[in-house]
C-alpha cells in the first residue's frame, strides 16, 4: 500500500535535459503527432463517400472517427507506464510502424470491418505518440519556455485540421478516399526516418512492477464506456448499450481506486489531486470535445445540408484552419506573458459567438456566413486549449510529466469520443424532430439536426468559462503542492 503523502523528494522539480537543438530532437515526434491529428480530423469529410461505397448508415460510419478515438483512449492510460519500462525512441518507432501498417491495410481494405481494423491500428499509434511528445517537451525544454514549446507543439497539432479537410476533399475529388490512407503511409515513413535519426530518450526508465489487473481494467473500462455511448445512435438505450455503460463506469471506478492504493500504479492519479492541474485538464477536455463535435458536424453539413462537393467543403474550411494554426502559436507565447485566465475568457467568448453564427446557417445560406462562423470559432479554441494545457503541465514537477500528460490526453480523447457520439445522437434527434413536424427536405433536416450538435458544443464552452474562474496562477517557478491521499477512507 502506498504512503498517504508524497515524500519530500517529490517536491523538487526535476531539471530538464540540456539539448542544443530541442526542436530538431522533437522533429520525429512532431511529424508523428501531426500525422495522428491529420488522420483524426480528415475522416469527417470522407464519411458520406464511405456510406455510399460500403452501404452503411451514418451511425456505423462514425466508427471511423469514434473507433479511432476509442483506440487512443484505451492505449493512452498505459503510455506513462510504458515509458517507465521501454526506451521512448523504441516505443515511438513501434507506434509509427503500427500506423504505417494500418494505413496500408486501409488503403486496400475490401470491406468496412477491415477498413475499421486498420483505422484502429492507427489509433493505437496516435495514443502512444501524443502523450510521449508532451512528456518529452517537459524534459527537453527549460521550464520558462514551456509555454512557447507547447505553442509550437500546438501549431503542429492544429496544422492538421488546417490542411486535413482540404487535402482529403481534393484527394477524394481527384482519386478516392483510399488515396488519403496512401498519403498517411508516405508521411509515416518520413516520421520513422526522422525519429530514427534525431530523437533521443529524455525520459528515465524506472521499471516499476507490472500490474496486469490495472491494464485490463483500463482497457475494459474505457472501451466499454466509449463503445456504449457510441452505440446509442444506432441501438438506442438497449439492454446491450446499458450493460456496456454500467460495466464501463463500474470498472473505471475500480481502476481509479486501485491506482490510488497500490504501490506501483499504472497511472499516477495523484496529479488530479493538484487543483492547478485538475482544473485546466477539465477545461482542455471540454474545449477539445467542443472542437471535435464541430469538426464532425461542419464538413457533413456543408455536403449534406448545403449541397457542396467534398472538394469545395474542404477548401471552405482552409481559411479558418490557417488562422487557427497561427493563433495556436500565438497563444503559447501569450501564455508565458499573461497567464491562462484572460486568454481563456477571450477564447470562450469568441467560440460562443462563432457557435451562435452556426445556428444561422441554412440550405441556401451564403458561404460568407459559414466562413465567418468557422473563423471566429477557430480563433477562440486555441486561446482556451493552449493556455489551459500549458497551465496544467507547468503545475507538475518533471517526474510526474509523463503521468500528467497521459492523464490529460486520455481525458481529451475519451471525452472527445463521447462528444462525437453525442453529436451524432443529437444530429439524429434533430432530423427525427424535423421529419415528425412534417419536414420533407433531407438537406434542411440535416441542417436542423446539426444545430442540436452546435448547441451541445456551446454548452461545453460555458463549462470551460465557469472553470476558468477557479484557475490559480502564479508567476513563481512551479512546485508540486503536497497531496494527501486518505487511503483508509478510500478503502473503507
Amino acid at each position: 500500500m502506498r504512503k498517504n503523502q508524497l515524500s519530500d523528494a517529490a517536491f523538487v522539480p526535476e531539471a530538464p535535459h540540456h539539448v542544443d537543438h530541442p526542436h530538431k530532437v522533437m522533429l520525429g515526434l512532431y511529424i508523428s503527432v501531426f500525422l495522428g491529428m491529420l488522420s483524426e480530423t480528415s475522416m469527417n469529410i470522407t464519411l458520406p463517400d464511405l456510406m455510399a461505397d460500403f452501404g452503411i448508415s451514418s451511425g456505423t460510419a462514425q466508427w471511423m472517427v469514434v473507433g479511432y478515438m476509442l483506440a487512443i483512449g484505451v492505449v493512452l492510460p498505459c503510455v506513462g507506464f510504458m515509458l517507465k519500462w521501454i526506451k521512448a525512441k523504441t516505443l515511438v518507432l513501434f507506434a509509427l510502424v503500427c500506423f504505417l501498417v494500418g494505413a496500408v491495410v486501409c488503403t486496400v481494405a475490401p470491406t468496412f470491418p477491415i477498413l475499421l481494423a486498420g483505422r484502429i491500428m492507427q489509433g493505437v499509434s496516435t495514443g502512444i505518440v501524443l502523450p510521449t511528445m508532451y512528456a518529452a517537451i517537459m524534459r527537453v525544454f527549460p521550464l520558462h519556455k514551456i509555454g512557447a514549446a507547447n505553442g509550437v507543439a500546438g501549431l503542429v497539432i492544429m496544422f492538421a485540421p488546417v490542411i486535413g479537410p482540404t487535402i482529403a476533399g481534393a484527394l477524394i475529388g481527384a482519386f478516392s478516399w483510399r488515396a488519403i490512407f496512401a498519403l498517411f503511409a508516405v508521411v509515416a515513413v518520413i516520421a520513422i526516418v526522422c525519429t530514427a535519426l534525431f530523437f533521443v530518450t529524455p525520459i528515465e526508465r524506472t521499471r516499476p512492477k507490472v500490474d496486469v489487473i490495472s491494464i485490463l481494467a483500463s482497457a475494459i473500462g474505457f472501451g466499454c464506456l466509449v463503445a456504449g455511448v457510441s452505440l446509442i445512435s444506432d441501438m438506442g438505450f438497449s439492454a446491450a448499450v446499458i450493460a456496456l455503460l454500467v460495466v464501463g463506469v463500474v470498472v473505471l471506478a475500480f481502476y481509479a481506486r486501485r491506482q490510488l492504493t497500490i504501490a506501483t500504479p499504472l497511472l499516477d492519479l495523484r496529479a488530479l489531486g493538484v487543483a492547478a492541474f485538475r482544473t485546466p485538464a477539465i477545461m482542455i477536455s471540454c474545449s477539445f470535445s467542443c472542437t471535435l463535435a464541430f469538426m464532425y458536424l461542419v464538413p457533413q453539413e456543408l455536403q449534406r445540408g448545403m449541397g457542396l462537393s467534398s472538394t469545395v467543403a474542404g477548401l471552405l474550411m482552409l481559411p479558418g484552419g490557417v488562422i487557427n494554426a497561427l493563433c495556436t502559436l500565438a497563444a503559447g507565447r501569450l501564455f508565458d506573458r499573461y497567464g491562462a485566465k484572460r486568454l481563456v475568457w477571450i477564447g470562450s467568448a469568441l467560440t460562443v459567438a462563432g457557435g451562435a453564427l452556426f445556428f444561422m446557417i441554412g440550405v441556401s445560406t451564403p458561404v460568407a456566413l459559414f466562413l465567418a462562423a468557422h473563423i471566429i470559432v477557430m480563433v477562440g479554441i486555441p486561446f482556451i486549449q493552449q493556455s489551459a494545457q500549458s497551465a496544467a503541465l507547468k503545475s507538475l514537477p518533471g517526474h510526474m510529466a509523463a503521468d500528467g500528460s497521459t492523464i490529460m490526453n486520455t481525458m481529451q480523447q475519451v471525452c472527445g469520443a463521447i462528444a462525437t457520439a453525442v453529436a451524432t445522437c443529437l444530429l439524429g434527434l434533430g432530423q427525427t424532430n424535423y421529419a415528425a413536424a412534417g419536414g420533407a427536405n433531407p438537406a434542411q433536416g440535416f441542417v436542423d439536426g446539426s444545430r442540436y450538435g452546435y448547441l451541445f458544443g456551446m454548452v461545453l464552452v460555458v463549462v470551460v468559462l465557469a472553470c476558468s474562474f477557479l484557475l490559480k496562477e502564479s508567476r513563481a517557478e512551479p512546485k508540486l503542492v503536497p497531496v494527501h491521499v486518505d487511503v483508509e477512507r478510500l478503502t473503507a
